[in-house]
């Protein structure tokens, strides 16, 4: 079995961009193995990406020729500006050549909005809201992608019913799965169920800047992004790397949610991203034998919170068992029950969020973020 042992010195091989070989050069920033595929993040500085591509070729080339290795992926990360002082806290940058440069690159050909859907905490159904707004948006005729960027718990797999492999077009380039008219990508296409995604910060950055940048989106009106729960590593290279058009926050009506919620739309507003709006999720129960209506989790915190903070509120969604049964069968409620009053909940909000995409100003760049 290759070990991460093999890997370096395999890797003594090759130059890092200083000279010197790559693990002590400081630029080799991760490394992960998972069932044969190894995974490579190769810092590179934002002012000279292209110096750091033929020692990205070459580490790829180095550890593919190892025994035991099914396929090699190398990813170039920006994590910080090379040169920086290491206690150093910079401040923000005046416009310039690289700002412009950095901007220029924000956005992904073909793609005119990317969206956000996101949660100040794990469990409150962000996944499978994710995935009905994205069937919501398309039932408008709407052309809809899917990145699944839960690098630790990615869900869509589960939700639609997908366990193929990307297929690896010219360039390295990923063509995306398709389920209900939706173009979707996910690690979880890349790695087995099972496997524990052991990796830190420079890795995530690095995996959802590859599935951002190296798949074949095509023609799409919205890229629906499921982000990881919690305000880390994550969110930032979204906001960092790409014009987001907006953020849409899921949360249950319980106080414990909505205090997690409210550090969610915080950070979407520190890096300047627009909150789209709040959606209550598992709002209510209605019992299917005997009708009673139940607030398990309570009603209707979700719509005070965001009157509270000033963002609007989408919608409610019922804790129903369709939908969980659903999800689970791989057939999302919007596609499989679409006449249905949850799909027409998701529905609802869907149009919401596409008016407000309609009036939004195009091409607001991405805010410079340095990751200390």
């Amino acid at each position: 079995m290759i070990t991460e042992k093999d890997v370096l010195a395999a890797l003594a091989a090759v130059k890092g961009p200083d000279g010197r070989p790559l693990p002590q050069s400081g630029a080799l920033a991760g490394v992960s193995i998972a069932a044969g595929k190894v995974y490579l993040s190769i810092a590179a500085d934002p002012a000279k990406p292209g110096e750091a591509e033929p020692v990205r070729r070459a580490a790829e080339e180095a550890v593919r020729r190892l025994k035991g290795v099914e396929s090699v992926l190398a990813t170039l990360t920006a994590e910080r500006a090379q040169g920086a002082a290491s206690g150093a806290r910079p401040g923000p940058a005046a416009p310039g050549p690289r700002a412009a440069a950095a901007t220029a690159r924000a956005g992904i050909p073909g793609v005119r909005h990317i969206i956000a859907v996101a949660s100040g905490k794990g469990g409150v159904g962000k996944s499978t809201t994710a995935a009905n707004l994205a069937l919501g948006l398309a039932a408008q005729g709407l052309k809809v992608g899917v990145l699944d960027a839960d690098i630790y718990g990615p869900s869509m797999p589960k939700l639609f019913g997908l366990n193929e492999k990307p297929e690896i077009l010219e360039g390295r380039i990923m063509k995306p799965l398709t389920a209900h008219g939706l173009r979707i990508m996910s690690i979880g296409f890349l790695v087995e169920e099972d496997t524990a995604m052991i990796w830190r910060g420079p890795m995530v950055m690095s995996a959802i800047q590859q599935m951002l940048r190296e798949v074949q989106w095509g023609e799409l009106d919205v890229l629906v992004v499921d982000m990881p729960p919690g305000t880390g590593d994550a969110q930032l290279t979204m906001a960092q790397s790409v014009q987001l058009a907006g953020a849409v926050i899921v949360s249950t009506p319980q106080d414990l949610a909505l205090i997690d919620a409210r550090r969610g739309v915080a950070m979407f507003r520190r890096v300047e991203v627009p909150i789209l709006g709040v959606v209550e999720n598992m709002s209510t129960f209605i019992c299917p034998h005997c009708g009673e209506r139940s607030d398990i989790f309570g009603h209707g915190g979700a719509r005070k919170e965001a009157e509270r903070i000033g963002v609007p509120f989408l919608g409610e969604i019922p804790l129903a068992l369709s939908i969980r049964e659903r999800s689970d069968a791989g057939l999302p409620v919007v596609a499989t029950d679409p006449n249905g009053p949850h799909a027409a909940a998701y529905k609802d909000i869907a149009r919401q969020v596409w008016a407000t995409l309609q009036g939004a100003a195009p091409g607001r760049a991405a805010p410079r973020i340095v990751i200390e």
